[in-house]
């Protein structure tokens, strides 16, 4: 049988493209202390940062930017992000825009829509991915679910508190009403150093094949074939 991803991952392979679950990205006590802050953070209409035509479907909250309990929120996701091995080894960030902690509330969604295929700057960031990182138990609200189109059909997702979905930023993709409770969640955009995704699926299924050669076998030669042509397949593709 084949060993899981590191970092609880699962991989929804759909040929073209390819969503990434993570989860434990966040421990229990980071996760309490987080929905702590944001009890009590100051939230705006989240219409404020969408493009002229995603604010027609937009409907949520954000924690107000500036803040100080948003930059310290971002301090520690952002550390755990880039702890998390899974999501180096499936992004492989050079560069992210500061997370987004949004508010979703009995009533509130957001319609299909498509990133920006360039934010911030001078100079901007490429969105080559998104990802959602779920900040509360499913169980406390209905409705909800991050839904993202494929060729396959739509994939809808749900998960625990601490874990994170990563897609491509290319797709459409929507958040389903929410008719009970509250749903908190974390959301940026990556520029990998890898920007064609079926390379950067490449990369990471090779990176788990390693993993799982040194678990089993330690530094042995077939682990040493493996790292040469994982590092040579970045240095081929990578635009640092």
């Amino acid at each position: 049988m084949r060993a899981a991803p590191p970092g609880g991952a699962t991989h929804h392979q759909l040929r073209h493209p390819v969503f990434l679950r993570i989860d434990n990205v966040l421990g229990a006590d980071v996760l309490e202390r987080i929905t702590a802050q944001l009890a009590h953070g100051h939230f705006e209409d989240g219409r404020k940062t969408a493009g002229w035509n995603a604010r027609l479907v937009k409907n949520n909250l954000q924690l107000e930017p500036g803040s100080k309990a948003a930059e310290e929120l971002r301090k520690v996701v952002t550390e755990a992000l880039l702890r998390n091995a899974a999501f180096e080894m499936a992004a492989r960030p050079k560069l992210m825009r500061p997370l987004t902690f949004a508010r979703y509330e009995p009533g509130m969604e957001y319609g299909w829509h498509v990133d920006d295929p360039l934010m911030g700057g001078p100079p901007p960031l490429r969105t080559d991915l998104a990802f959602t990182l779920f900040l509360c138990d499913p169980a406390g609200y209905d409705g909800g679910e991050l839904v993202v189109q494929a060729p396959q059909g739509n994939q809808g997702f749900k998960p625990p508190a601490g874990s994170l979905v990563l897609y491509p930023a290319s797709t459409l993709h929507r958040v389903a009403p929410v008719t009970r409770g509250v749903r908190l969640v974390a959301i940026s955009w990556v520029q990998s150093l890898v920007r064609d995704g079926h390379q950067r699926e490449l990369l990471y299924e090779l990176d788990v094949a390693r993993r799982e050669v040194f678990e089993s076998g330690g530094k042995c030669p077939a682990f040493d074939r493996i790292n040469r042509i994982l590092g040579n397949l970045v240095r081929l593709w990578a635009e640092p």
